[in-house]
């Protein structure tokens, strides 16, 4: 089974090329290349999954096609009168059954895998707003900003248009990162494909997944809950860099991002 999972999964990969950027191609019809643990796993299950579905839907076919051919009238002019069978009528509950239970299987195993947040080495907090996001980096510095899509007259060369942001998020690449999530108004939902991340936003509720990217790049994604007129404007643009590089990044965000305490204001606001 492991191999024709393997072989079937190959075969999605020469038919549909994904991309290696992070970003859906014109006319992909399978996924974007993983690039996290997670994002591989359900691949992974999503593949094991079809195989089964297509054993399926070919014995379902098949049998059409012979009960069609087989019982035809001019084959049985006196057709059978049985109307029970006891020996079919539990093969066709307990093989239903069997397939049901290989599908939950792998399927709770995923859920397990995705939910257990191991222990991380930095937090991401994400919060959703009509119709943009919101990022504080509180194990670094405090470093908090709103990203809003690029109007188009305002892309550069290369840029993608309705998923390119303002402000970036930066994040290090082989590091366990734990996303926790929420929203200030409506249901948001934060989805990254190619990291296998998505996540429901909530107002009231902190929601929490994780994440450890593998390589370098720019990862694209977007709002994926109906959330109002401008749903579709609200994306979400991942830059995975190395450890180095990101702590330099922090210390020129710190500057560009982080909260200034004005003092003056603050002894007027206590008189």
């Amino acid at each position: 089974m492991k191999l024709l999972t393997l072989i079937f999964a190959n075969l999605l990969l020469i038919l549909n090329p994904a991309s290696a950027t992070g970003i859906a191609e014109n006319w992909q019809l399978g996924f974007q290349r993983a690039i996290s643990p997670t994002a591989r796993a359900a691949h992974e299950t999503h593949d094991y999954i079809m195989l089964l579905l297509w054993i399926v839907v070919i014995f379902v076919l098949l049998l059409l096609v012979v009960t069609c051919i087989k019982f035809r009238a001019k084959n049985n002019p006196t057709p059978s009168t049985t109307s029970h069978n006891t020996i079919i009528e539990i093969i066709w509950i307990l093989v239903p059954a069997l397939i049901l239970i290989a599908i939950a299987i792998p399927s709770l195993k995923l859920i397990y895998y995705q939910e257990t947040i191991p222990e991380s080495e930095m937090t991401l907090k994400v919060v959703g707003r009509q119709w943009y996001w919101s990022y504080e980096y509180p194990d670094n510095n405090d470093i908090s900003f709103d990203s809003y899509m690029k109007k188009e007259e305002d892309l550069l060369a290369g840029e993608p248009r309705l998923l390119t942001t303002d402000n970036k998020v930066y994040l290090p690449i082989e590091t366990n990162i734990r996303i926790q999530i929420t929203a200030s108004d409506v249901i948001h939902s934060f989805a990254v494909p190619a990291l296998g991340v998505k996540m429901d936003a909530v107002p009231g509720r902190l929601n929490e997944t994780w994440v450890y990217i593998e390589e370098a790049g720019t990862y694209y994604g977007q709002c994926s809950e109906l959330c109002g007129i401008l749903h579709a404007f609200m994306p979400i643009q991942i830059i995975a860099v190395p450890k180095d590089e990101f702590k330099l990044w922090t210390e020129k965000a710190k500057e560009e991002f982080s909260y200034k305490l004005d003092l003056n204001t603050l002894k007027l606001a206590t008189k």
